[in-house]
């Protein structure tokens, strides 16, 4: 399932760009049923920084989605990297990433002295049947939480978090 996203924040892109590419903004990050995502990995050079998390789903699963997991925790493994005012995002669930599975690219431009992410991805849950219902119900989840990040971090780069 396609999905878009735009944000806009109070400041100039690289410094948006600059902020995404640091793993503490994540896990300092309060998502709702999400337990702190754990860093996996994190690197910068040759212009580009990597952030690899592991989520984990606290929330309540369907249960359809509970038989589905035969009582495993709902991850994933997601990874960001940025260059500059570009970046990508890739995930997969941590089970088995050929079931759930979605990538992401995103520019950070110029917008009316501060900044617009613009996000187009792909999402995919592989799983006959249920496939397309999965789907919405989990691109409704994470485009609200990408709305959430967006607000935080543009109250942490305009230095008004709460």
């Amino acid at each position: 399932m396609r999905f878009e996203a735009e944000h806009h924040f109070g400041v100039a892109p690289p410094r948006v760009g600059a902020m995404l590419a640091l793993p503490d903004f994540y896990t300092a990050l309060e998502l709702p049923d999400l337990a702190p995502p754990i860093v996996l990995a994190h690197s910068t050079g040759a212009g580009e920084a990597v952030v690899r998390l592991r989520y984990e789903f606290t929330g309540n699963l369907n249960p359809i989605a509970r038989r589905m997991l035969g009582g495993a925790r709902l991850a994933w493994i997601q990874e960001m990297r940025i260059s500059g005012t570009e970046g990508s995002l890739t995930f997969g669930a941590e089970k088995d990433p050929t079931l759930l599975y979605g990538s992401a690219r995103f520019v950070l431009g110029p917008d009316a002295g501060g900044c617009v992410r613009h996000l187009v991805g792909e999402l995919v849950v592989a799983v006959p049947g249920i496939a397309s219902m999965a789907e919405r119900h989990v691109v409704a989840g994470l485009l609200r939480r990408l709305d959430l990040e967006a607000r935080v971090l543009d109250e942490r780069l305009r230095g008004t978090s709460r």
